[in-house]
């Protein structure tokens, strides 16, 4: 028999609540991540205070002369930390300003890889002067009259495997035929015809180029070069300082002996010399000029050296177009299904931008020599990202639209990239001082206390819950049940989904949600006895009671989840666990609410336990009921 017009079905939100228990547990055992036996399906994700994890102390320094950053500056880089360390999820992750040079990164897990986190990602477009062999052993190869075979000791070009820079948009004015598809308007540096090591009274090697001694230094600096210069010895520092172009050692043997003593200085060393110097003197190799310490070539307004992949040597002009002239950029799939970051730059930053590519273009300014050409006679452009090359493409038009960083990239590589131009460069460089993983024994014994309480407390409200309410009592057991079974398997899915952490103060979160819900039940069950004393049957008054509980009950959960969302907003580390965790059990609770609480209740009052007052639980609600029935009855006759 069917139900009359406007009576609830309470089996079809029973039904519903059915269904999404079976799809949220189907997600739990198979969805992606779900791995190893029934006991490591079921495992949530837990935080640093309960499982342990790693630890990361970096220190930083405003520069290679060891002064420590301004107080400003170092809560700005802990911020951005922050955001990069957040990429990973919301995995509770604590980072912490430690006396005014470290910052400690605390993330759940052993053995996490945090190495990337702290690089300075600053963004720097040079455009690429001259070009050498950086092995730190080969002497400059005699002039040729042929292209010189691609494994030479000059430079070579990227290819596929390697970095590259590519335009995206209509702004290309050109698109070449390379076989990865997606290069543009920038084509990668090809080998060239070799000028000899004489080829430095040509007007391009000949011609006074600024050089990184002219500029002024922290005395500091200049103290580590004096050290430097004994170090090396007299002769062989006058030999570099009088070097012009990079010196062929096979026509001068006694050169190469004065010039022997730099190969055996260490990056720090190397890291103070003048760009000049380093670049001429082929003593010195990528071995040394990628290992220098941070911030080395920061500096936008000198000239520097730098490597790409190992074993080419550039001397690079000043930065014209930098990282804080992006605006956006995200890891994203081109034309190929090859994962490339896409750059966006700023209204001003795509005007310099395109004043670049024109510079390299029409080789003018600082001009090109012509063993930095590309195959198409251009210059090109490194793409240098802290201390290391990461593309040197050759530019084949003036560009005017976006531009793509391609290569050899995987999803994480990508994505890792990305966040790091996308939150911003760093205002100070960071060295790794000390990496660790700790233990979570003091968190696991406040662990097994909180719970301790936790389920004596909640022992302690059952307990009540069936003395007071009786049948009633029922209802909130299995409303607690299953808002439970609802909240793990949220913080399991959630956990490999997003890579939500469990921690004691999410577990906190989630036990004061238990008072709210609690709450939820004393509004409904006291507004269906305020129904019932009022002289209404046990069956109309539950629905009745509904609807005036329901505003409530939605009130008060909605005010509960604005405090968590504004507490999420506002706050760091193990506080923003807490208002999650308390969050999402609210949200759940609703659930609970509307799926089994009411339907359950309207199924108990057509029986005819939910009439008596000794198991309903109604108790003097009835007979107070019973006895304004018996002078109403008359009166209803008499009308």
């Amino acid at each position: 028999m069917a139900p009359p017009q406007g009576q609830m079905r309470p089996g079809r939100q029973l039904a519903v609540l059915g269904f999404i228990f079976v799809v949220l547990y189907l997600l739990v055992f198979f969805s992606g991540g779900a791995s190893g036996s029934l006991k490591d399906r079921l495992e949530p994700r837990l935080g640093l205070d309960l499982i342990g994890g790693t630890r990361v102390t970096l220190e930083a320094t405003n520069s290679v002369d060891g002064k420590p950053p301004t107080a400003e500056n170092l809560e700005e880089a802990r911020q951005i930390i922050e955001s990069r360390v957040n990429a990973f999820g919301v995995a509770e992750a604590e980072v912490v300003t430690e006396g005014n040079r470290n910052i400690v990164i605390s993330l759940p897990g052993e053995n996490r890889d945090l190495t990337d986190v702290g690089s300075a990602a600053e963004l720097r477009f040079r455009k690429v002067l001259k070009a050498a062999d950086g092995s730190g052993t080969a002497a400059v190869p005699p002039p040729a009259a042929t292209p010189i075979p691609s494994d030479s000791a000059l430079p070579t070009p990227s290819g596929s495997a390697s970095p590259k820079v590519t335009p995206s948009g209509s702004g290309a004015p050109k698109v070449s035929s390379s076989p990865s598809g997606g290069q543009g308007g920038m084509a990668p540096a090809s080998p060239t015809p070799t000028p000899s090591a004489s080829a430095s009274a040509s007007p391009s090697a000949a011609a006074p180029t600024p050089s990184a001694s002219a500029e002024p230094v922290p005395a500091s600096v200049e103290e580590q070069r004096k050290a430097v210069e004994q170090k090396v010895g007299a002769p062989a520092w006058q030999a570099a300082s009088a070097l012009q172009a990079p010196a062929d050692l096979a026509t001068d043997p006694s050169l190469a002996d004065k010039l022997t003593p730099f190969g055996t200085l260490s990056p720090q060393e190397v890291a103070v010399l003048p760009a000049q110097m380093q670049f001429n003197v082929p003593t010195i190799g990528c071995a040394q000029l990628d290992k220098r310490p941070p911030a080395s070539i920061s500096d936008p307004k000198q000239q520097v050296v730098a490597c790409e992949d190992g074993v080419s040597k550039y001397l690079l002009d000043q930065a014209k177009v930098l990282g804080t002239d992006v605006n956006d950029a995200d890891a994203v799939l081109d034309q190929t299904n090859a994962w490339v970051v896409s750059l966006d730059f700023t209204s001003k930053g795509q005007g310099k931008w395109t004043d670049l590519t024109r510079e390299s273009f029409q080789n003018t300014g600082q001009a090109c020599d012509a063993i930095a050409l590309g195959q198409d006679g251009k210059c090109r452009v490194a793409v240098v990202l802290d201390n290391e090359i990461v593309s040197s493409p050759e530019i084949q038009g003036v560009l005017t639209g976006n531009s793509q960083i391609t290569g050899n990239f995987n999803q994480k590589d990508a994505s890792t990239l990305a966040g790091q131009l996308r939150y911003g460069a760093l205002p100070v460089t960071f060295e790794q001082q000390e990496a660790q993983n700790v233990t979570a024994t003091l968190g696991a014994s406040h662990l097994r206390a909180g719970l301790l309480a936790a389920g004596i407390g909640m022992l302690l409200v059952i307990i009540y819950a069936f003395f007071y309410y009786r049948l009633l009592g029922s209802v909130i057991f299995l409303s607690l049940i299953l808002s439970a079974l609802l909240v793990f398997g949220a913080l399991v899915v959630l956990g490999r989904q997003i890579g939500f952490t469990l921690t004691l103060a999410g577990i906190a979160g989630m036990i004061v949600s238990l008072g709210v819900a609690a709450d939820s039940f004393v509004i409904y069950f006291e507004r269906l006895k305020d129904e019932i004393r009022e002289g209404r049957s046990p069956r109309s008054a539950v629905p009745r009671a509904w609807i005036r509980a329901r505003r409530t009950i939605i009130s008060a959960n909605a005010i509960t989840l604005l405090s968590a969302v504004v507490l999420y907003v506002v706050s760091v580390g193990t506080v923003k666990g807490f208002a999650f965790a308390l969050g999402l059990a609210t949200v759940l609770d609703l659930v609970v609410v509307f799926l089994f609480r009411h339907p359950i209740m309207t199924m108990f009052a057509r029986t005819r336990a939910f009439l008596s007052p000794r198991v309903s639980g109604l108790g003097r609600a009835l007979p107070a009921r019973t006895q304004q029935t018996q002078p109403r009855n008359p009166r209803a006759k008499e009308a």
